[in-house]
């Protein structure tokens, strides 16, 4: 069996958390392939590595002292390697990374000397060979991500290497400049490995023991997700669950390679385990909740719409125009909804109404703002009758109008749009007619 592991910044903000990292690669022979992230927070008020650098380089392109900035990121990395007790220097790379920041070389080599440093720290920790992902994760010309040239690369030279510890967050551009992914780099790093690879299980070790149903801020101490599929990760991700991020998960996907959402801290638990498909009945009707704020929606009624060819493409049309995401898009017989992100909406409103009433004359048009969309995600409500019956009577319960609803074909979730001030109210009502009380 081989597994990837890859672990978080909060995972290796210290010695101690490098100790826990080691004892629990050191507890299983195939935990292989090691992609590390930058020494995030020691502590609440701390600073993360890679914010320190990105501050460090503002200086350096602003013509302004930064030794002492990089002498202190220099001196972070000492801290750990003199916990470790390892017979290490990293003067030789942090001479490179000054001349380079003094040429003014870019803010994503800046940032990815986090990683590169850390994994050269944990290669020496554990013996394994040290790849730097400049040499194996590739992008072209244009800055894009190329998966297939990567993947030929980098499985071509893990064919000869037993165990290895690759960075994350970073690769190179054909000639070298050194390129960063813009989101979740490192659990992409990750994903990537485990399919050149072609390994068993992706691991990915973070300081949460797996998936929450609910949002722990407004949810005391919320059951965790003990199995989720692919899909019922993806809803619950675009709506703000962000323990892993969604596009890790494609690289592998494809692969059928499933992923270990684990706690460095807690090494025990069994985590999250994220799969294609599974014959686990979940042990609640629901997977998880989750949810957003900060919405508006645009209703368009216009009597015999239905019959008008076209009338939903023009209206989209006006959206797309002035460069506005449609988030959700319920409809009647004759009127038409359409929920977009306030804040992007704001600036254009009047611009967009005008092109609608250019577009398909509608007999009216009603805004309403400040409203909040929550997902009910879950692969058991496709068996459970009565489960929107459930989701409404606890919203009434609670006091809760509901302003919109919008429920997928595939019977996976069911979205509910609510005021605002309500956000918070709705998803504790959900949580306890679900989880805690499961009537």
């Amino acid at each position: 069996m081989k597994k990837v592991v890859k672990f978080g910044g909060s995972s290796l903000a210290s010695a101690e958390q490098f100790k826990k990292v080691g004892d629990i690669i050191r507890a299983e022979e195939s935990r292989r392939y090691v992609v590390p992230s930058a020494p995030g927070k020691r502590f609440s008020d701390d600073t993360k590595v890679t914010d320190m650098l990105y501050k460090c380089y503002g200086a350096a392109i602003k013509e302004k002292k930064f030794i002492d900035q990089l002498e202190a990121i220099k001196a972070r990395y000492n801290e750990i390697i003199d916990g470790l007790g390892l017979d290490l220097s990293l003067d030789a790379e942090f001479d490179v990374i000054r001349e380079n920041f003094g040429k003014k070389i870019g803010r994503d080599y800046a940032a990815s000397r986090g990683e590169f440093l850390n994994g050269i720290i944990m290669a020496k920790y554990l013996g394994y060979e040290f790849i730097d992902a400049a040499e194996v994760i590739l992008f072209d010309e244009e800055g894009h991500f190329d998966g297939d040239k990567t993947n030929e690369v980098l499985s071509k030279r893990l064919e000869t290497v037993e165990r290895a510890v690759i960075p994350g967050f970073y690769g190179a551009m054909p000639d070298g400049t050194i390129k960063t992914f813009s989101r979740g780099g490192s659990d992409l790093t990750g994903s990537i490995v485990a399919k050149a690879a072609q390994v068993d299980m992706y691991e990915n070790w973070t300081d949460v023991s797996g998936f929450l149903i609910a949002d722990p801020r407004i949810i005391a101490n919320p059951k965790s997700i003990e199995a989720i599929t692919y899909k019922e990760l993806r809803e619950l991700s675009y709506m703000g669950a962000t323990v892993l991020h969604e596009d890790a998960i494609f690289p592998i996907r494809k692969e059928g390679i499933p992923i270990n959402i684990k706690n460095t801290n807690a090494p025990s638990d069994k985590g999250t385990l994220i799969v294609e498909a599974t014959c686990r009945h979940p042990k609640y009707t629901i997977t998880g909740i989750a949810g957003k704020q900060g919405f508006a929606s645009i209703t368009i009624e216009k009597a015999m719409m239905n019959s008008e060819i076209g009338f939903c493409r023009k209206v989209l049309q006006v959206f797309e125009d002035n460069g506005i995401s449609i988030e959700h898009m319920p409809s009647g017989i004759d009127t038409m909804t359409v929920l977009v992100h306030q804040s992007e909406f704001e600036e254009k409103e009047q611009k967009v109404l005008a092109g609608i009433h250019q577009a398909v004359q509608p007999d009216s048009i009603e805004l309403e703002s400040d409203l909040a969309l929550i997902a009910i995600v879950g692969r058991g409500m496709r068996s459970k009758r009565g489960t929107s019956g459930r989701i409404f009577s606890a919203l009434a319960h609670a006091h809760v109008n509901v302003k919109m609803i919008d429920q997928g074909s595939s019977e996976l979730n069911v979205v509910v749009g609510v005021r605002n001030h309500d956000f918070e109210n709705a998803i504790r009502a959900l949580y306890d007619i679900f989880v805690t009380t499961r009537i």
